[in-house]
């Protein structure tokens, strides 16, 4: 059941990738986000209402139209993140690290040994058990499965330098909204002392070699990010779909 990580790859050579954040539990919905072209999706298991056994059904739809799926998960904890990927999850994003210590636990429980100490068993992602030697697996998931780590609150803009040098992170991903909090400007990601933080963070990811992550208004907003140099870029499926049904609605009204 495991695939090639093809997001992966293109965010290894510099790629633009698109993709966008789910919060309600549609299968459906997640075979549109692909048929549509986007990249990758995020089933959001913090904010939105997913246990493992609703991440599968989603993941499912994701594979079934050449999608990868990354689960945002909601607590750093080897049992929660173990049920995600075993479920078939191409990768996780983990919010809140603070620290390098939170950044090493995350890769501990995201790899197999000698990387980690994820747990191993015939689950979906190793095909059941019923597929290939749960040997090859181990070492092909070690290759394939990603991490993504957020930078959220000041603390983490502290730990940056040091999460930078963990080889099994993959991704760093801004928090805007949560890091104008943190930085006492909450709901308010667009004051100028938060985007200077912002636009250090990226510079200082691209800087360490790994891909930056954010989120992202609309498609002009898209395009202004990608020209700062970030490749992992996720809007929201609401936005989106309010964005279009408001779109419609001034147009067919004009």
């Amino acid at each position: 059941m495991l695939r090639t990580n093809k997001l992966k790859a293109r965010l290894k050579a510099g790629e633009p990738c698109l993709g966008t954040f789910l919060n309600f539990p549609s299968p459906q919905v997640v075979e549109i986000i692909g048929i549509c072209g986007l990249d990758f999706v995020i089933i959001d298991a913090e904010h939105g209402p997913f246990g493992p056994w609703e991440a599968e059904g989603l993941i499912r739809a994701a594979n079934a139209v050449d999608l990868t799926a990354i689960v945002r998960v909601a607590q750093n904890l080897p049992q929660v993140i173990l049920q995600y990927l075993d479920a078939g999850a191409a990768g996780v994003q983990m919010p809140m690290i603070n620290s390098v210590q939170d950044a090493e636990l995350a890769v501990a429980s995201v790899k197999y040994y000698p990387e980690g100490r994820r747990g191993l068993a015939g689950v979906r992602a190793a095909s059941y058990g019923v597929g290939p030697p749960l040997a090859d697996y181990v070492v092909e998931a070690n290759a394939q499965t990603m991490l993504v780590t957020h930078v959220e609150t000041l603390q983490a803009v502290e730990a940056l330098p040091q999460v930078l040098k963990l080889d099994a992170v993959d991704v760093v991903f801004i928090g805007p909204t949560d890091l104008s909090q943190s930085m006492g400007f909450p709901g308010r990601p667009n004051e100028p002392a938060v985007q200077q933080v912002i636009d250090r963070c990226i510079e200082e990811i691209l800087a360490g070699g790994k891909a930056v992550g954010t989120i992202c208004r609309d498609g002009e907003h898209a395009k202004q990010l990608i020209e700062k140099g970030v490749t992992y870029i996720a809007g929201n499926v609401g936005g989106f779909l309010a964005g279009a049904l408001r779109t419609y609605l001034k147009t067919a009204r004009a």
